[in-house]
């Protein structure tokens, strides 16, 4: 078993470093639960080593993990190999919050550019908060309050164009109380009467501010929204067009 993971590991590891040569592993054999075990361990050792972005040397790398199955004696303290981690962990973790100051900063140029030019175009009304607003389809119906539950359809992008959420491309539309979402939403769709469809565009400060949200939406982040409001309270909404 020991032989198997070590050869598992090796091709996991090839994306550890780009000064190491990578080893030509065998063909494996995994025909029997021993050996699937094997590689499967294998397999989220290299996960767990990938996610560090860190230039290892695979041959010490093996020749710890040999080690430690083997029962040997580790060539460094447990002080020393706690000093050095903690020394990475931190490289890291300063190198995060540079990028996202980075980030935070751009976002926020980009965004007060973006509002500037789009406050400007016609059809387009900016509210006291900042809130910017355009009607897409004027509805007849009620208008909702700040406590009621509202059902839309919407879609969401930062000022750039890239879609990051999208109630039409799940298939369904989205329900919830309209004083428990962001800023911006519990203001602009209060604006809005049933059957209409407003576009939106959220400074930061009514979205998600300088934490961001997801993956997608970084700190200090305009977004722009196409929101459709089907139905207010237990209304059943109608079909909305896409």
């Amino acid at each position: 078993m020991k032989k198997i993971m070590i050869v598992a590991c090796l091709a996991m590891l090839a994306a550890c470093s780009d000064k190491a040569e990578a080893p030509k592993a065998p063909v494996l054999s995994l025909d029997n639960d021993k050996a699937k075990l094997s590689y499967a361990i294998g397999q989220d050792i290299g996960l767990s080593l990938e996610t560090l972005k860190a230039d290892l040397d695979r041959t010490l790398l093996i020749a710890a993990i040999n080690d430690r199955l083997d029962g040997a004696e580790s060539k460094i303290s447990e002080e020393e190999a706690g000093t050095v981690k903690q020394a990475f962990f931190k490289a890291q973790a300063d190198k995060r919050a540079a990028e996202e100051k980075a980030a935070a900063e751009k976002n926020v140029a980009a965004g007060k550019a973006f509002l500037v030019e789009n406050g400007k175009k016609a059809g387009v009304t900016t509210t006291a908060s900042g809130l910017q607003y355009e009607v897409l389809t004027q509805g007849a119906g009620d208008k909702p309050s700040v406590t009621d539950i509202v059902t839309v359809n919407y879609k969401g992008t930062l000022i750039d164009g890239t879609e990051f959420d999208s109630s039409y491309k799940k298939g369904q539309p989205a329900t919830f109380p309209l004083n428990r979402v962001i800023a911006g939403w519990t203001e602009g769709v209060q604006l809005m009467a049933v059957g209409s469809k407003f576009k939106f565009v959220l400074p930061a400060e009514l979205a998600y501010g300088k934490s961001g949200a997801g993956a997608k939406i970084g700190p200090n982040s305009v977004l722009v929204f196409e929101v459709e409001l089907l139905g207010i309270g237990d209304v059943k909404p109608a079909a909305a067009a896409k």
